[in-house]
């Protein structure tokens, strides 16, 4: 009697099992481990290149160098990786870019399970303004100081040249900057319009899952 008792028992599906199920049902996994780790060691080597700026140059330098590997690596992820890595995924025409804008402005914006069409007009502005604020950076550090790759540009030009291109480089990281910035509010402003969390996504990889793509 007692084993059969605890035959029924273990035949019931407990609650934990059954909200379990449910949550997977209501979940697509979208973003992959390497667009995950791309992501947040960005995040880690931006913050360091920012806060090292000119006082601690190796620092700054390594991070330049770890930056400008990510985007190529991204770049390259963004044909060759899964679906909703590829840039044919989210790449959009702008008349869709802005038509998507103005429904974010009238709080009716379409929820994507992937980047929506402002999002990826922003990752591909971000992947090259920090390509661009890298490559000058590079530039500079071979004109005023002798190092990296482009060190024999050092005699090229005279001074007035390598403070033109260190102007350019800081012109570039500030735009880079407010790029985040923006980056940061759009996701922020999609969380809210969508009641979802963005940023635990991009931990898990998992997203709320949609009725249509």
């Amino acid at each position: 009697m007692k084993a059969g008792r605890q035959r029924i028992h273990t035949s019931i599906p407990s609650l934990d099992d059954e909200l379990k199920t449910m949550n997977e049902a209501a979940t697509e996994y979208v973003w992959d481990p390497l667009v995950r780790l791309f992501h947040w060691i960005l995040v880690a080597t931006f913050i360091i290149a920012w806060l090292t700026g000119d006082d601690w140059l190796d620092p700054h330098q390594f991070a330049g160098y770890a930056i400008g590997g990510l985007v190529l690596f991204r770049v390259a992820w963004g044909f060759i990786g899964p679906r909703h890595a590829r840039f044919a995924d989210f790449v959009r025409p702008p008349r869709e870019v802005a038509a998507y804008l103005g429904d974010v402005a009238l709080f009716r914006a379409r929820r994507y399970v992937g980047h929506n069409p402002a999002g990826g007009m922003m990752i591909v502005a971000l992947l090259v303004s920090l390509l661009l604020t890298v490559g000058s950076g590079v530039l500079a550090l071979g004109v005023e100081e002798a190092q990296g790759p482009a060190a024999g540009l050092a005699t090229w030009g005279g001074g007035v040249v390598g403070e033109i291109i260190e102007e350019s480089h800081e012109l570039l990281a500030n735009l880079t900057l407010l790029l985040v910035f923006a980056h940061v509010a759009g996701v922020l402003l999609a969380c809210l319009q969508h009641r979802e969390n963005l940023v635990r996504a991009m931990v898990t990889g998992y997203k709320l899952r949609v009725t249509s793509h």
